[in-house]
């Protein structure tokens, strides 16, 4: 039962009642009967052309086709609304779509107007980012995938291109656009961007399983690169130079992308709003051809971010008129523009001789490319493989809906926890209060780039409708989440009626967002008077709740006893209710482990356009991220509690010591580059490392164990420590498992020197798993 002795929640709220909605309505007159395809079999007058042949290459073919087309036709090719080609029977395509975590309202390629009104909501990336869990990442990818492909072949998509994920590095805790990262760390990034573009792909969990190239989504890393900046202190992304040394590009900022390339095998790439040390990113030859193409091998087709090149012009002064802007970004090896701009300006561009004709022809073939991988001229694609997924077998089905709770289950990160407060007991917890503006909502779950979800419960729904022997007392606490106004006499005393108290704060898009980055790290308005006030007048500790994307300093709630249980559960997609009332109930066992330091608030005087990792001791900067930032935390990248607890111990490990030749010297350190040992002397290398994780508590868990490489001499240059392999296992009351982790040390004990060339020093390097370690020697000669 619910006792309402105060809401303040308006009329809107109603509509976000525990509902399922409904998927599968009469279409709508304006809904196509089905999805758009090129080389109609029917069509004689072009199903005979070479570009139809589906025996010959799709480099052939896609020459072919742009062989044929005007410099009319081809620059309404060269936008993301690309026109049709009726002569030569080719549809119009559209290729901007978005699925970040889950197929999205977002974009101009989906539309939820037909049969189709919903898709499974998945948690936003940071918290799923949470679980440290590829497999899970791969599984969530692979049900984003089927339901976009369901919707197309349903007539309700006019593109397969979907613009996510987002593998930019969570550099600044107030970086409105952090909830879509996997965090601050480059190997979780690169591991993410892996799993992701497999899964939405159509590919293996190891990759390599590809028929002939063929996708059934195209996935897009982005936004490359270095960018993390939307709007700080009237410094936009639009004009943001990023000054980033070559040390930091090499190992913190390109290294997720060059695995989403040459691990994952991405077909398509987005160049970023921002300008790197001068130059736009869409406009920089050196980043788009030299390093995405001819280093790493990328074959698959470049965007812009939207209006990207318009700015190049219009707000950056990098170009002098229009037509240069035009040619800058298709001479640095762009194909396609999100917006109008090449629409406008390609045709001029070619009238005043900026010989942009070849470049025109290979950002063609590599689109047209693209649409004949996904299989859009091949004749119907419904009748083709992936034809046969149904919207109404995927979409919303059981098995998404199951997944997407697992996702928020094995994110949520326990952050304190007085072992008599949590888990509540189901049968003895009588009374119950739920207080704050995000207890009643379920908007909030989706964080953004979401799309209509199939169910909605908010988190006091779910606890009322799973655990019933506890009487509910509500309150909203604040008008909003920035609670510019709170009531807390009114809260106070329905605290005071319950046993427990359940308080539920944090942020939402209003306070972080595109567009939009936080000027500070504490909670806002008066929610954190509300927390303590009311603490203070529980008869018991209370738990905090935290719904947010970026960290937030709750170092009054770390350390005030009468608060006696902190959980994070980030934006936990639709599922989060549920997710957050079973793990209040004991019917889960929170594991996830936080992909993100949680700085404190005197953090904020750092200026976020200061692109450095390292740490500069003379001037006070402090640095960034776990590997680098030498300031106080409130949380450590990688914590995380449970309601058990575990233990590791290394059983063997297969080396501890390494002789490398060819050392030189420097600041009296002896270092040797891995590119001069070699690729034969690396793999001769690699060792395993062999952990025992054992279980110690009553309950059964999901533990991420992280391994971590620290140099004894961890400093300015190489990082203070880093992560190098992870692993979840799954654990029964008082078991044990043993996990073996290959470690390779060109890779995981190496670091970027000054001139971005990748080192690995003489020393100690430990091998740590919690507060376990294990000694590596690296000895160098010359």
């Amino acid at each position: 039962m619910r006792i309402h002795l105060h809401l303040l929640q308006s009329a809107t709220l109603l509509l976000l009642s525990v509902s399922i909605t409904v998927l599968f309505l009469p279409a709508e007159s304006d809904v196509n009967n089905g999805p758009p395809f090129s080389c109609d079999a029917s069509n004689p007058s072009t199903n005979s052309l070479p570009f139809c042949n589906t025996r010959l290459p799709i480099t052939t073919r896609a020459s072919d086709l742009v062989s044929r087309l005007t410099l009319d036709e081809k620059v309404q090719q060269l936008v993301n609304t690309a026109a049709a080609v009726p002569r030569l029977n080719i549809s119009a395509y559209e290729w901007w779509s978005e699925g970040l975590h889950g197929v999205s309202r977002h974009g101009r390629g989906v539309r939820f107007n037909g049969t189709v009104t919903s898709a499974t909501m998945f948690p936003q990336i940071i918290l799923t980012a949470a679980s440290f869990d590829s497999h899970l990442w791969y599984r969530v990818a692979q049900a984003i995938g089927e339901e976009a492909r369901a919707v197309f072949n349903a007539g309700q998509g006019k593109g397969m291109t979907f613009w996510a994920p987002n593998i930019n590095i969570f550099r600044d805790p107030r970086w409105g656009r952090g909830q879509e990262t996997s965090g601050e760390d480059p190997l979780v990034a690169g591991n993410y961007a892996v799993a992701y573009v497999r899964g939405i792909q159509g590919d293996s969990f190891k990759g390599g399983q590809l028929k002939n190239g063929q996708l059934k989504v195209s996935a897009c890393c982005k936004h490359f690169t270095a960018h993390d900046l939307d709007n700080w202190n009237g410094v936009t992304r639009y004009i943001f130079d990023a000054k980033v040394s070559k040390q930091d590009l090499a190992d913190t900022y390109q290294p997720p992308f060059r695995a989403c390339v040459e691990e994952g095998k991405a077909s398509g790439i987005m160049c970023a709003y921002n300008l790197v040390n001068g130059v736009p990113s869409c406009a920089d030859k050196q980043l788009l051809t030299e390093t995405a193409r001819q280093q790493w091998g990328f074959q698959g087709y470049i965007a812009s971010d939207c209006d990207a090149v318009a700015i190049i012009h219009d707000q950056q002064g990098y170009a002098k008129e229009p037509e240069d802007a035009v040619a800058d970004v298709l001479q640095a090896g762009m194909d396609v523009n999100c917006g109008s701009y090449l629409a406008k300006y390609t045709k001029s561009a070619v009238a005043k001789k900026k010989d942009l004709q070849h470049d025109i022809d290979r950002a063609l073939v590599n689109l047209f490319s693209i649409r004949m991988r996904l299989g859009l001229f091949n004749g119907d694609p419904t009748k083709l493989e992936y034809g046969d997924i149904n919207p109404t077998q995927v979409i919303c089905s059981k098995n998404h809906l199951d997944l997407a709770l697992e996702a928020a289950k094995s994110g949520i990160v326990l952050l304190k926890n007085d072992p008599t407060l949590l888990p509540f007991s189901k049968t003895k917890t009588n009374s119950l209060a739920i207080i704050g503006p995000n207890a009643n909502t379920s908007q909030i779950f989706l964080g953004n780039y979401e799309g209509p979800p199939c169910r909605n419960i908010t988190i006091l729904q779910a606890i009322e409708k799973y655990y019933t022997n506890a009487t509910t007392k509500y309150h909203q606490g604040c008008n909003f989440v920035n609670c510019t106004s709170a009531s807390i006499d009114e809260a106070v005393e329905i605290a005071k009626q319950a046993y427990y108290v359940v308080l539920v704060m944090g942020l939402d898009q209003t306070i972080e967002r595109e567009k939009h980055d936080r000027l500070d790290l504490g909670l806002p308005g008066n929610q954190e008077n509300l927390i303590t006030s009311i603490a203070r007048s529980a008869k018991s500790p209370v738990v905090l709740v935290l719904l947010c994307g970026g960290p937030v300093d709750v170092s009054f709630a770390k350390d005030n006893p009468k608060i006696g249980s902190i959980l994070w559960a980030g934006y936990p997609g639709e599922a989060g209710g549920i997710a957050v009332a079973q793990t209040l109930f004991g019917d889960h066992n929170p594991g996830g482990r936080l992909p993100v330091t949680w700085y404190p608030k005197g953090f904020a005087k750092v200026p976020m356009t200061d692109m450095r990792m390292r740490a500069d001791p003379s001037t006070g900067y402090p640095g960034r991220t776990y590997r680098f930032y030498n300031g106080p935390k409130v949380f450590e990248f990688g914590y995380g509690l449970s309601y058990t607890k575990y233990s590791y111990e290394f059983i063997s490990v297969s080396r501890n010591k390494l002789f490398l030749n060819g050392a030189k010297k420097s600041d009296s350190v002896n270092y040797i580059s891995v590119s001069e040992l070699g690729r034969k002397a690396c793999d001769s290398m690699i060792f395993s490392a062999l952990v025992r994780v054992e279980n110690h508590g009553e309950m059964h868990g999901t533990h991420p164990v992280l391994l971590f490489a620290r140099p004894e001499k961890g400093g300015n240059s190489n990082p203070r420590k880093r992560l190098v392999r992870f692993r979840s296992v799954k654990l029964s009351p008082r078991k044990i498992k043993e996990i073996e982790f290959v470690v390779n040390p060109c890779e995981h004990f190496s670091y970027a020197d000054q001139d971005g060339v990748m080192v690995i020093e003489e020393g100690t390097v430990y091998l740590a798993v919690g507060d376990v370690e294990y000694p590596i020697d690296v000895k160098l000669q010359k």
